[in-house]
């Protein structure tokens, strides 16, 4: 007997310029869209912050932009940046102490469930990251609940009357000198 499953598929696709502002409207419009969908930011968005920055330095070809896509499958979510250096795979540094680059790939590793690499066609490459959705938890009873603080807005269902400005003053009366 064939059961149906009730999964929600949730996705998201931008084309962006391979620049620092490319990178950094990435991670903006990356986080507007797991606000929409009412996932956390974080760690989400660190992630397409790193992957974003990444594609736009290291996967840079002048005239190719990168894409970002974001999709949600059950309790999934997956993020992807595919630039079009693929002859270049990204691989995690030996980052130092006291250098100012080379954790990007290690803060992916960290903070991902899971990540890797797919060569998509030449000269594409694909680097993605998932990560497990917790479940939301259930408000105790009793408790504060968070949402909407104001009504439903309702137009007035009664004309309103024109606005009048209020009357000039007098103008002022001049005598003719006897």
């Amino acid at each position: 007997m064939n059961q149906k499953h009730d999964v929600q598929v949730r996705n998201f696709s931008v084309l962006l310029s391979p620049t620092p502002r490319g990178a950094r409207l990435a991670r903006l419009l990356a986080a507007e869209q797991l606000r929409s969908w009412q996932l956390p930011l974080d760690p989400a968005a660190l992630i397409v912050a790193e992957l974003a920055n990444n594609a736009a330095t290291h996967g840079r070809v002048p005239g190719r932009n990168f894409r970002l896509l974001l999709y949600v499958v059950g309790d999934t979510l997956r993020i992807e940046v595919t630039d079009t250096r693929g002859d270049q795979p990204p691989h995690p540094p030996h980052a130092t102490p006291v250098g100012e680059a080379g954790r990007g790939l290690l803060l992916v590793t960290a903070l991902a469930d899971r990540w890797g690499v797919n060569r998509g066609l030449p000269p594409r490459k694909t680097v993605w990251a998932e990560l497990t959705i917790p479940a939301p938890e259930s408000p105790e009873p009793g408790a504060p609940r968070f949402g909407p603080t104001c009504a439903p807005y309702e137009p007035p269902t009664e004309e309103k009357a024109p606005h009048q400005a209020p009357p000039l003053p007098p103008a002022p009366q001049t005598h003719p000198r006897e």
